[in-house]
């Protein structure tokens, strides 16, 4: 029973386990069922969404299988290639799709050579894309994919529209390229003045990274407010008027604040109907030549200033100020060479710092002295690059570090001469050298400052010249009336005396022509510091002329005895001895006072009252000072008489000559005359030459006198032998004065000229001091004389100084031996000895020896034993008149 029971329950359990599991297999397979239904609806939607993106995507697309049989394409394959779209139904091969192309004319070759075409492409595995160009003028761009069951898919694209559009695009990338290679600034403005187009230099120099970023912007975007007005009103001009603006120039800031100069030009933009809708413009950049121009004229200013003698000050801040516009970022310097060389002192710096300029004024030169200093020592220019590093800047750098000054490049002023000037300095706040062009501005700048300078100095030295005295550098006759004209007024305030000291050195012709020129001016510059070293700052020591000097003690009290203190000062100061050359001489001097306001009220008449008492200081014996004396003025009177009647003289024909006979000692026949002039006085009857030779040679009437003597002289020669007298020679005493004369050979070839003589009948007498004070010139005129056969002697023989050594040199005829030699020669051991000794050289270097002076015949006697020549004195004849000649020729030629 119970295993019924347990049997029934077995196959009880069963039987619910197979219809549990009938149950499962059904409810499985409707889930599989409803999964798979799920499935399908996804793939649909799927299929229709991918037919739907294939349907709407601008492109052509295709999908074969691989026996070439279409699968699916979508409408934009279809108008691609205009073929109708049920013809393009799934199954239909590429044979009849290309009949259909080519029917409709959308196909880029024959059937058989597209279809090669698309198997080849096929037959690989990798994609590959193409441009066909269709029949009707579209291209057609092809990508190719080859599928892995040997079909393939593909994309068809229309690019016709692209390809321009993409040229269009290119135009525009070249053309904006074009314009951006162009170096000037290039734009287009539409009517409201907007940028439209810009090149890349305007953009750059606008302050904008890329063209973009100008269009659309404005002058007033870019530009100060008043220059971006300016633009708009040139700009609504040309778009009113349609009228172009032509190589106008402009003045831009750029965006590094650097300013420039544009030659701009706008033109109108016309339309079709020729209105005017915006402008096209280009600008140069001009500024290398506007700095040019303006180089050149503030050059042309700057030499102007020079020229016509602006100040220095002036002429170098005007230099600075040009210099520094030329440039950027550089500061220029002129510091002046002081007189004695040794410092440098402002002269001009615009732009350098006050405290700077002050703290170099004064600097002195030196081999460690910054830039500038050095440059001056080495007379070479001197570039620091780097002034916080250069041991040159050691000693400077701390006051240069204050002011920002980082480099300076400092070059000599230097003279056409060679000498150093100043020094022209260019300072940086940068650490660097100086650019080409900045080397060329040095150049320039050195140059026309070193002409600034040097006219400057040329100028002062003109004005010292004008008003000082060349040789000695005390002021001249054309500074006396002022300063004589201050201390008469100051005297006049102050009841106080001024003295006029007239000075001449006593004797000085002597020294001048013995020792010659050279010696002379020594002389007088010596005595000049003497006499400066003597008198207060006060004073004045003015020096007339010639050995002439005028003293001017201003602001003196009324007490002779302090004047004649100060003149025996002067005295012992002048006699002092000076060694000139070889010989140790000492020099005198007379002195004439006037007081004022006693002796005169006025410059001119101080100066002549103290002319007078110097004359009266001469007359006394010389060496001696003089107090004036109303008296006084009547022989200065006399002698300013005897000047205007010794001019009258040749126009009244007063003078005459006298000739005296020269003898030969071994015949005692007449060889030769010497002519004397004498002076028919109207009042004063017969004149010898000491009574106004040396008046004739202070005034220089000497000259005229001179040319008659010679032309009277000659002729009277030529009418003695016109007569039938026996020729001899005429000699005819010649003055320095004369022969100094650049015209005197000339003067003599008019005198024998004119009277017909032959130059051998004519002998001139030079002395011996004259020779001796130019030995170059002296033979050089002698020997011009010499060819014209006139004979040369000289005169006073053995009293100048060292004509010994230079005797052989001149071309002499005759020497003539000085009467002071001849007058005691018969007793006196040393005459005898010069005389003996003249004798001996004049016939060594074959010249006649002529002894002047002889009156006694113990004279004669002792020239005959010593063999001289000949000779000249009242034992023969005194000086007679050419009648008297004339009958001493006749007896002799008897």
């Amino acid at each position: 029973m119970a295993s019924k029971s347990a049997k029934k329950a077995v196959e009880d359990s069963e039987s619910v386990g197979l219809a549990a599991l009938a149950k499962l297999v059904r409810s499985s397979y409707g889930g599989r069922q409803s999964d798979l239904e799920a499935k399908l609806q996804n793939l649909e939607a799927q299929a229709l969404r991918l037919a739907t993106v294939i349907d709407n995507i601008s492109q052509g697309i295709c999908l074969f299988d691989p026996e070439e049989r279409l699968i699916l394409s979508n409408p934009r394959y279809s108008e691609i290639y205009r073929v109708p779209p049920e013809r393009l139904v799934p199954g239909i091969t590429l044979r009849e799709i290309v009949v259909h192309r080519v029917a409709a004319g959308t196909s880029a070759m024959s059937v058989d050579e597209y279809l090669a075409l698309a198997r080849s492409v096929n037959s690989g595995a990798i994609s590959r894309t193409w441009a066909a160009d269709l029949a009707d003028g579209r291209t057609v761009q092809v990508y190719h994919h080859p599928m892995p069951d040997g079909g393939w898919v593909s994309t068809h694209e229309d690019v016709t529209e692209l390809i321009a559009t993409r040229q269009i695009v290119d135009e525009r990338i070249s053309l904006q390229t074009l314009i951006d290679w162009v170096p000037d600034y290039l734009w287009v403005k539409d009517s409201e003045s907007r940028f439209i187009v810009a090149n890349r230099s305007l953009a750059a120099d606008s302050g904008r990274e890329t063209t973009r970023d100008m269009i659309g912007l404005t002058d007033f975007d870019l530009h100060a407010p008043e220059l971006a007005s300016k633009f708009r009103a040139d700009e609504l001009s040309v778009l009113q008027t349609g009228q172009p603006m032509i190589d106008e120039e402009e003045f831009v800031v750029d965006r590094s604040g650097a300013g420039k100069w544009l030659s701009s030009t706008k033109v109108p933009l016309r339309n079709d109907r020729n209105d005017v809708f915006g402008l096209v413009g280009i600008a140069h950049d001009i500024t290398g030549r506007k700095r040019e121009d303006m180089l050149r004229t503030g050059q042309a200013q700057i030499l102007e200033m020079i020229a016509t003698g602006a100040p220095l000050d002036d002429v170098l801040d005007r230099l600075m100020h040009l210099m520094e516009s030329q440039l950027t970022g550089i500061l220029g310097s002129v510091l002046l060479l002081d007189k004695e060389g040794r410092h440098l002192r402002h002269g001009a710096a615009p732009s350098l710092a006050e405290g700077y300029i002050n703290a170099i004024d004064g600097v002195a030169i030196g081999p460690k002295v910054g830039s500038c200093g050095t440059a001056v020592f080495r007379r070479e220019p001197v570039v620091v690059a780097d002034i916080m590093r250069d041991p040159l800047w050691e000693d400077y750098r701390d006051l240069a570090e204050r002011y920002g000054y980082r480099s300076c490049w400092s070059t000599p002023i230097v003279s056409h001469q060679g000498a150093v000037l100043g020094v022209f300095a260019m300072y940086s706040m940068t650490v660097r050298e100086p650019a080409e062009a900045e080397t060329r501005l040095i150049n320039f700048t050195t140059r026309i400052a070193g002409i600034a300078i040097e006219r400057k100095k040329a100028e002062d030295q003109i004005h010292f010249m004008a008003n000082h005295d060349v040789l000695t550098g005390l002021p001249n006759r054309a500074l006396l009336q002022d300063r004589l004209s201050q201390a008469i007024l100051h005297a006049e305030r102050y009841d106080r005396w001024v003295s006029v000291v007239f000075i001449d050195l006593d004797n000085f012709k002597l020294i001048n022509d013995t020792l010659g020129h050279n010696a002379g001016d020594r002389l007088l510059k010596t005595a000049a510091e003497r006499m400066v070293g003597c008198i207060s700052s006060t004073d004045t020591i003015v020096r007339l002329g010639g050995d002439e000097f005028v003293l001017v003690l201003s602001d003196q009290p009324k007490n002779v005895d302090l004047i004649a203190e100060t003149l025996q000062k002067l005295r012992t100061a002048i006699a002092e001895p000076l060694q000139l050359g070889d010989h140790c001489v000492r020099a005198t001097a007379s002195f004439g006072i006037a007081n004022y306001p006693k002796d005169g009220k006025a410059p001119e008449s101080l100066v002549a009252n103290a002319d007078a008492a110097m004359y009266r200081a001469k007359e006394v014996g010389r060496d001696n000072f003089q107090f004036y004396a109303p008296e006084f003025n009547t022989r200065a009177h006399e002698r300013f008489l005897l000047q205007e009647e010794l001019r009258n003289a040749l126009e009244r024909s007063e003078f005459e000559l006298l000739y005296q006979p020269q003898i030969d000692l071994r015949s005692g026949q007449i060889m030769a005359v010497e002519a004397l002039i004498r002076w028919t006085h109207p009042t004063h009857g017969t004149m010898a030459p000491v009574g106004f030779i040396p008046t004739a040679e202070e005034t220089g009437l000497i000259v005229p006198i001179g040319d008659w003597v010679l032309h009277e002289a000659c002729r009277q020669n030529k009418a003695w032998q016109d007569i039938g007298l026996e020729p001899i020679t005429v000699s005819v005493n010649v003055s320095a004065r004369q022969f100094s004369e650049k015209n005197l050979v000339e003067r003599v070839v008019h005198a024998l000229s004119e009277s017909d003589l032959e130059g051998c009948y004519l002998e001139l007498e030079l002395t011996e001091s004259l020779i001796m004070q130019d030995v170059g010139l002296a033979v050089t005129t002698m020997n011009k004389l010499q060819s014209l056969g006139v004979q040369i002697s000289i005169d006073d023989f053995g009293t100048g100084y060292s004509s010994l050594t230079a005797l052989k040199t001149f071309p002499i005829a005759r020497l003539k031996i000085d009467k002071s030699f001849i007058d005691d020669v018969a007793t006196n051991e040393d005459d005898q000895a010069v005389a003996s000794a003249v004798i001996s050289l004049g016939q060594k270097l074959n010249m006649r020896v002529i002894a002047e002076g002889v009156e006694t015949d113990e004279q004669v006697a002792f020239l005959r034993k010593n063999n001289c020549d000949e000779m000249q004195g009242y034992h023969f004849s005194k000086p007679v008149s050419s009648r008297q000649i004339e009958r001493l020729l006749e007896s002799r030629s008897r």
